[in-house]
């Protein structure tokens, strides 16, 4: 592969080989990779989602009463919304809460007073599993310890008669909804055909592969693209793999497909077509159900149908069958494109890090909050980049009437998109009080360019991270984070830098023609839409080590000889600690991020008429410069 940080032609391949061979760690630069003999910074084993499971589990023993036990274990210590995890329930779980406690994400919740003293007629439990789930013993199952992972021990609850029978006729009802919902959905298979079922199949397939880590239930069972509990297509599990639930089915009569295979695939189907891939992540850790699909739908119908008065209202669904359902999905996803196409309303996700479950929602109106922190920005780039403005839109016009200088050194760096880059990221970490911001992007602009003019397609997917960079600034107060220790905080900004750059990677290809190259090559579906995210310091390892605990992303789309990359850049916001980012902050981080990305856009226009401009900053060298020296 070639070096694109090097491309002055003052290293030779050997050297630079050496050097790929050396730790990139800021405070190891020069000293061979893998040479220490532990990690220079420990995390404790059991940090992150175990250490949230182990509080959460404390906290529901130490409650008062078991309302507020339950309440606790399924907002694991109000770290998600309720109403996940009781989407998350199997049937008779589901029924048992709502006879014991009255909780239930329907309509219909009932109200209990549960009388003191009644007779104990049967012993239940109730748990966490290590996924997260509150587990329920009811009268059909045995000890919770034989049937799931626990966090801990089991709250004993004592089940009366009247419970008992109360659970029995709404359980009755509860199993006559599931059923129902199976047989229709085995219908819709058995009319699709064998070959129209392959289809499903192969599309789902291919939205696992290419969508970030998600965990579902049909039941009991557990479907999931995550790390070592793969049942789906992922990063463990290739297309094919006998161990992916929906590879054993492509040969396999409908009849003896599970129902839960078959909620699997019909209720992923719907999704899918409501909003592409992406939309699975709204269903994350909850159960896939017609119910639960069709909820999931009448939130979004609602919230499309107030973002713009001046469009016919989506109509309701006929009822929660496949077909009506089916229906809605084509209407939802043709509202999003006319939604998005206007530029008028702002579509965005907020982001349960505990659960990876994501919400979209339609932003509100940009409110003082967010141009105050506009003008802020504003202030800092016309003092340090040759611009004028009082919005960040006065700045891009600006910029757009002489983008020339963006190819030409200035403030100390080799290109002005250097300079705008690293200037737009350090007001933003300024401004928006924020523990790190940074933003992402291609090195070579030339070398992308070439390529796209030549269709070398493959050539692009076999470039490696080194061909991306990502800048990060830090504040200053974030050494209070790790010790204390410059050298620490270097190394973690440019491990964020490495990641960021892997994103990069993990996104350009996306949005190329699938040659089989680019098919073949690991690509997740670029992002285009901004989200926030709360207590993303769970499940990631970097994340654990960086104590990224609250975001904002803004992913933007860059224009390369007239072709538009989704997600080729992004901004991000990071705190470690104290009060979340909230909608407002990311309405005014979107303005920034749309600034950066139309100033890459219009050094790509320079560099198709002739100029070059290569990002050479914002290695680990520069890393340790910056924040350490």
């Amino acid at each position: 592969m070639s070096f694109p940080t090097e491309r002055d032609g003052t290293m030779t391949r050997r050297e630079a080989l050496a050097k790929a061979r050396q730790s990139r760690r800021p405070s190891r630069l020069g000293r061979p990779a893998g040479a220490s003999d532990e990690p220079d910074y420990k995390v404790p084993p059991d940090s992150g989602f175990p250490a949230l499971l182990r509080q959460t589990w404390q906290r529901a023993v130490d409650a008062p009463d078991l309302a507020t036990s339950v309440d606790t274990l399924l907002t694991l210590a109000g770290h998600v919304p309720a109403d996940i995890q009781l989407r998350a329930l199997p049937v008779e779980d589901e029924t048992a809460l709502k006879v014991l406690v009255g909780r239930s994400w329907r309509d219909d919740v009932r109200t209990t007073d549960r009388a003191e003293g009644a007779a104990t007629a049967f012993l239940g439990e109730i748990g966490l599993d290590r996924s997260g789930r509150l587990v329920v013993r009811v009268p059909s199952k045995g000890p919770l310890s034989d049937e799931a992972e626990l966090v801990d021990g089991v709250l004993r609850v004592p089940w009366t008669a009247e419970d008992l029978a109360d659970y029995q006729v709404e359980l009755a009802l509860a199993d006559d909804r599931w059923h129902a919902s199976v047989a229709d959905c085995r219908q819709y298979l058995l009319a699709a055909g064998a070959d129209g079922r392959r289809g499903l199949l192969d599309d789902l397939t291919e939205a696992a592969l290419r969508t970030a880590p998600f965990i579902l239930y049909a039941g009991e069972r557990q479907y999931t693209n995550f790390r070592d509990r793969n049942t789906l297509t992922g990063k463990t599990l290739r297309p094919g793999h006998p161990d992916c639930a929906l590879s054993t089915l492509a040969s396999v009569p409908l009849e003896l497909w599970s129902d839960s295979d078959v909620l699997l695939v019909v209720c992923l189907t719907l999704l899918v077509r409501s909003s592409g891939y992406g939309r699975i992540e709204e269903a994350n850790g909850t159960q896939l159900t017609l119910d639960h699909v069709a909820l999931l739908f009448e939130r979004t119908r609602s919230a499309y149908n107030a973002a713009d008065a001046t469009l016919p209202p989506v109509p309701a669904p006929a009822s929660h069958g496949v077909a009506a359902l089916g229906e809605l999905a084509g209407a939802l996803a043709a509202r999003r494109r006319e939604l998005m196409a206007t530029g008028t309303v702002q579509l965005y996700r907020e982001i349960y890090g505990p659960l990876m479950h994501k919400i979209e929602r339609v932003a509100g109106p940009v409110k003082d909050d967010a141009e105050q922190l506009e003008a802020a920005v504003c202030a800092r780039l016309r003092e340090r980049l040759p611009l004028t403005g009082d919005t960040l839109a006065g700045l891009t016009a600006d910029l757009e009437a002489a983008p020339g200088w963006l190819a030409e050194a200035h403030g100390g760096f080799g290109s002005g998109l250097e300079s705008l880059v690293y200037e737009s990221v350090r007001a933003a970490t300024e401004v928006f009080d924020a523990d790190f911001a940074m933003s992402r992007g291609m090195r070579s602009l030339p070398a992308l360019i070439e390529a796209l003019r030549a269709e070398e397609f493959p050539k692009i997917a076999a470039w490696e991270i080194p061909h991306f960079f990502c800048c990060v600034v830090p504040s200053p107060e974030s050494r209070r984070l790790f010790g204390g220790s410059a050298s620490h905080l270097a190394d973690t900004a440019w491990a964020i830098s490495s990641r960021m750059q892997y994103n990069s990677w993990h996104f350009l290809v996306g949005n190329l023609p699938k040659v089989p190259e680019i098919a073949a090559r690991d690509h997740f579906v670029p992002p285009a839409i901004p989200d926030i995210a709360y207590y993303s310091d769970q499940h990631h390892n970097g994340h654990v080590a960086a104590k990224v605990r609250f975001t904002v992303r803004s992913p933007q789309a860059v224009e390369v000889l007239g072709r538009r990359f989704n997600g080729f850049m992004d901004l991000r916001l990071l705190r470690c600690e104290g009060l979340p980012f909230d909608e407002q902050d990311l309405l005014a981080a979107d303005r920034v991020s749309a600034f950066i990305a139309r100033a890459t856009s219009l050094a790509a226009a320079l560099v198709a008429d002739g100029a070059h401009i290569e990002v050479t900053s914002f290695d680990s060298q520069w890393h340790w410069d910056r924040i350490a020296v």
